[in-house]
């Protein structure tokens, strides 16, 4: 059986020396034994911390290869986020919502053995902050925005104070006062998933 492609492969090695020598017995054996075409622009000998696989890269730590995602990949993850989460894209919210969903749920299977607690955090709330923006540039009058706040439980006083503010849309998203108005459990409600949330559900 003859197959014409094949998949990306990793073969780590102790050494350099090792490694090479183990490209130069292994090559033989694909083209001539697999009867695969291996292309030779990719293929490479070099350390596991410089390699970007898959959308994947890797790190020592106290003497243990890991795996982390590569800073390209989650520059174009935050990058969608970002799309997503953009007012002018003339979503609504609850397709905004159920799209975010899906994206998530997609990133974090593909990803999900790679080390991300952390990442995922701050990427949690810095797309909360975007969110909270979108409703607060969606109320637009004074008066939306004051009758919304008392809705979500703030008094009227600090209710009226916040709709009068000259604050800009960025700033005041994260304000006091929408991240208890617009909380966590809040954006939850409103159909909004998280990647920490879903990540602990994956990997339970």
């Amino acid at each position: 059986m003859r197959f014409s492609r094949a998949t990306h492969l990793l073969i780590f090695c102790k050494s350099r020396r090792s490694a090479k020598r183990t490209l130069e017995n292994v090559l033989p054996f694909i083209e001539e034994k697999l009867f695969l075409k291996v292309n030779r622009e990719k293929t490479m000998v070099d350390e596991a911390k410089k390699v970007k696989f898959l959308g994947f890269s890797f790190y020592e730590k106290k003497g243990e290869s890991r795996v982390r995602i590569h800073p390209k990949s989650v520059a174009k993850m935050k990058a969608k986020v970002k799309e997503l989460t953009s007012r002018s894209n003339g979503m609504g919210n609850e397709e905004r919502a159920e799209k975010l969903r899906r994206y998530i749920m997609g990133w974090i299977n593909y990803f999900k053995i790679a080390d991300m607690k952390k990442l995922l955090q701050t990427t949690d709330e810095w797309m909360r902050r975007r969110i909270r923006m979108v409703y607060w540039k969606q109320w637009k009058r004074i008066k939306t925005k004051f009758e919304k706040l008392q809705s979500l439980g703030i008094h009227k006083q600090k209710a009226w104070e916040y709709a009068n503010t000259r604050k800009s849309y960025w700033r005041t998203s994260n304000s006091p006062i929408l991240s208890r108005s617009l909380g966590n459990n809040v954006l939850k409600n409103l159909g909004f998933l998280f990647f920490s949330d879903y990540y602990r559900q994956v990997i339970a």
